[in-house]
């Protein structure tokens, strides 16, 4: 980060120095919220959780090296006092984008493949200058500013993940980094509870290309209608990406390998070049045209980034990680989130690599689907049942919409991830490949983990 003393601190987020803080004292970095990850020159902030208040954890972080805890009452150590310590946060992390005037922020936001594309981005955007990029998927609130602080005087590019979880999110996070480039992948229907229909989940992902100043670049799916309706929505100039013909950067001539990797050739404006994903999925191909679209704007050439994106391997765990066993059983552990496009997609993956193969999935309920929440799942259930699969295991919580949707299939419901395990480790032979894919509540890492011969956390 950007080396600041505490009364900078102070003066960014309107706080209050307290607990004998040196204003002179200067914070290097890095700034987090997990105390044991402290470290000398560190900055500690004591977030107030569901389970836990960080400002129980002060001392020990200082005692580890922090210089300070930026916390909403004062404490017997080092700290700067604020009224609301995600909104000083959110302050501090604004300054730190005002001071990078060579820096460009690009925006990542979509229904599904966010952490596929950022993680693609930033290593395109890697080849053109220092790149700070979220681990995983630290889109919201607080993850979002940490990432922001993470970027000094020779960062060149943020590229940053923005995610949705209600009206006005995205233009909160946006306001806090300033994006040049918006990229909008789809509108699907993850989170359709919360939002109440596509059209109201469109127009928080819109919120992204509204925030792109008039010298900005909008960079938009051609393929999804909900999307190509932003392009009015925007004073920032227009590209598409997408697989029909109008999209300026394309994919054509687009084909599969026996594993279900995508080969296709990527046509720009200015040229074209052969890519071959090493990432599972058809769906792939979507996120690798975003990422290119954008960093082609960026100015990078059209063999650099098919170069790039050729050798490019899934970085955010649990994402198609697709694992071969000594014994040639495939996991493809899928378990970091789920809603109904990205479960279609999967089960698409699955006949791929599951090809004259016995086949096994491992699946949860989706969440948040409002209304529409037993009939989504129910086409989950038949999407499993179409997939000819030896046995479905329904995890946890309200799988009967599931069951009723895959019936006339080996499908049964266990009341957790570990019994899961149980079943599907005494059913596998050689040869088989089994899908493991739900949303994150649902805990299915865990199923992997013992499939692959770890120990269940």
């Amino acid at each position: 980060m950007i080396p600041l003393p505490l009364a900078r601190i102070a003066e960014v987020t309107s706080g209050a120095l307290a607990g004998k803080a040196d204003p002179r004292a200067v914070v290097r970095g890095p700034v987090l919220i997990d105390s044991r990850a402290a470290e000398p020159g560190s900055l500690f902030v004591a977030i107030r959780g569901e389970r836990a208040d960080g400002h129980e954890f002060a001392a020990q972080a200082c005692e580890a090296g922090a210089v300070a805890v930026l916390a909403s009452r004062p404490l017997d150590v080092p700290c700067v006092v604020v009224a609301d310590v995600v909104t000083a946060l959110a302050d501090l992390a604004s300054a730190t984008v005002a001071d990078l005037p060579h820096a460009t922020v690009v925006g990542v936001t979509g229904s599904a493949g966010k952490t596929t594309t950022k993680d693609l981005l930033a290593r395109l955007t890697g080849r053109m200058g220092p790149t700070i990029a979220p681990a995983g998927n630290y889109n919201n609130e607080i993850g979002h500013p940490l990432t922001v602080l993470r970027a000094d005087s020779g960062t060149r590019f943020l590229v940053l993940e923005l995610s949705a979880r209600e009206e006005g999110h995205i233009a909160y996070l946006a306001r806090i980094a300033p994006p040049k480039i918006g990229v909008v992948l789809n509108v699907g229907t993850a989170h359709l509870g919360v939002f109440g229909g596509r059209e109201q989940i469109a127009k928080a992902k819109g919120e992204l290309p509204e925030a792109l100043p008039a010298d900005g670049v909008a960079v938009l799916n051609a393929d999804d209608p909900f999307v190509r309706a932003m392009a009015d929505r925007t004073q920032a100039r227009v590209t598409w990406f997408g697989r029909s013909a109008e999209a300026g950067v394309r994919a054509e001539d687009e084909r599969l390998d026996e594993r279900g990797r995508a080969a296709f050739t990527l046509r720009t404006p200015s040229g074209t070049a052969e890519v071959r994903l090493r990432l599972y999925g058809a769906h792939a191909v979507e996120n690798a045209l975003a990422a290119a679209a954008a960093a082609y704007e960026l100015g990078l050439p059209v063999a650099t980034i098919a170069e790039e994106l050729s050798a490019a391997e899934p970085r955010s765990r649990w994402r198609m990680e697709v694992t071969d066993r000594p014994d040639g059983v495939t996991v493809i552990n899928d378990a970091y989130n789920a809603n109904p496009d990205s479960m279609r997609a999967a089960f698409d993956t699955l006949g791929v690599l599951g090809k004259d193969r016995r086949k096994y999935a491992v699946i949860a309920s989706l969440r948040e689907l409002g209304d529409e929440s037993d009939e989504l799942n129910e086409e989950v259930g038949r999407v499993a049942a179409r997939a000819g699969l030896e046995g479905l295991w329904v995890v946890g919580e309200a799988p009967w919409p599931v069951l009723a949707g895959a019936k006339g299939a080996p499908a049964v419901h266990v009341p957790d991830a570990a019994a899961a395990a149980a079943e599907l480790a005494a059913r596998l032979a050689p040869g088989d490949v089994v899908l493991i894919k739900g949303p994150r509540a649902a805990g299915l890492e865990k199923v992997a983990q013992v499939l692959l011969g770890g120990e269940a956390r």
